[in-house]
């Protein structure tokens, strides 16, 4: 920004205290007895198929907490280092409660949290590099006593980055595909919760958690590639996070290995198509277990 676009700071003394953050990131425990037979089943053989990508991610989550802890110095604290981390703060709780989902066979509940995801890591990323006066504006109108209703405005702040979402490729198809999959879309409801229904019986289970390797595939890769866009966003911040050299070869090593790990041919996954001059989605390998034939389902 040039001086004339530069929006003004915030009140002086208004200061942006430490953040804490976790010392770790754990993978999903194994769920207690209350979870059922199908709950455990799940964890279980999520944990023994897709063990790789569980690895992978916990990798992701744990390299984004070594770029907080070496950001931890109070010389970063600036009001954009408290925009950007507050958005990456729900980002984080959102990938890891959905991965706790996935484990737990609740397949029809972790695309919310991933939309909100990509939602919440585009605006980490906008708000810094296009938009931070808006953040400052909200502050400057907000954060005091409302006298007429004896509350604490804190005020919306209403944002939306939009605009980053659809530059971004990887992060737009992750985004559509899980909002497609968590609205209440007649299609993306039977292929959720009656998977082995056809055009003579509809199939549909209530509340079940039993595995479905295709759907445990999708999700968490899903995740890896926010854990990879995550790191991406706040890898480029040199400005307002120590980005080391070795910070830098590792984020880059990590996206080579979710590609790579995505980039399986055998792998369920989402394929954004044409078909009657619509664009929809095309699921490859979708089959319930691993041994399963592999078919395809068009939403």
């Amino acid at each position: 920004m040039d001086e004339m676009t530069t929006p003004p700071l915030p009140t002086p003394g208004q200061r942006v205290s430490g953040i804490p953050f976790p010392d770790d990131y754990a993978l999903p425990e194994k769920p207690g007895d209350l979870g059922g037979a199908a709950v455990q089943d799940a964890y279980r053989q999520t944990q023994f198929v897709l063990g790789g990508d569980l690895r992978l991610f916990a990798e992701g989550m744990r390299l984004q907490l070594r770029l907080l802890n070496d950001s931890s110095h109070s010389k970063y604290r600036t009001h954009v280092y408290a925009a950007v981390v507050s958005s990456w703060s729900r980002a984080y709780t959102a990938m890891a409660d959905a991965c706790t989902l996935v484990t737990r066979g609740s397949y029809s509940s972790a695309p919310n949290l991933v939309r909100s995801a990509c939602e919440l890591i585009a605006a980490e990323y906008q708000v810094k590099a296009e938009e931070f006066g808006e953040y400052v504006a909200w502050l400057m109108s907000h954060l005091k006593p409302d006298e007429e209703q004896k509350a604490f405005d804190a005020g919306l702040g209403h944002f939306f980055a939009g605009t980053t979402i659809a530059a971004d490729r990887d992060l737009r198809v992750v985004y559509r595909a899980a909002s497609d999959v968590g609205r209440p879309n007649f299609g993306a409801t039977l292929a959720l919760t009656g998977p082995e229904s056809n055009n003579t019986r509809l199939a549909y289970a209530f509340a079940d958690a039993s595995f479905h390797v295709a759907w445990a595939e999708i999700e968490l890769g899903w995740l890896l590639r926010l854990c990879e866009r995550q790191l991406a966003v706040a890898g480029h911040m040199g400005g307002v996070f120590n980005v080391t050299d070795d910070t830098h070869r590792d984020v880059a090593a990590y996206a080579r290995r979710v590609q790579e790990t995505l980039d399986n041919p055998s792998r369920a996954r989402f394929e954004e198509i044409e078909s009657d001059n619509m664009k929809r989605w095309l699921i490859h390998n979708f089959r319930r277990p691993p041994s399963g034939a592999p078919k395809k389902w068009l939403l």
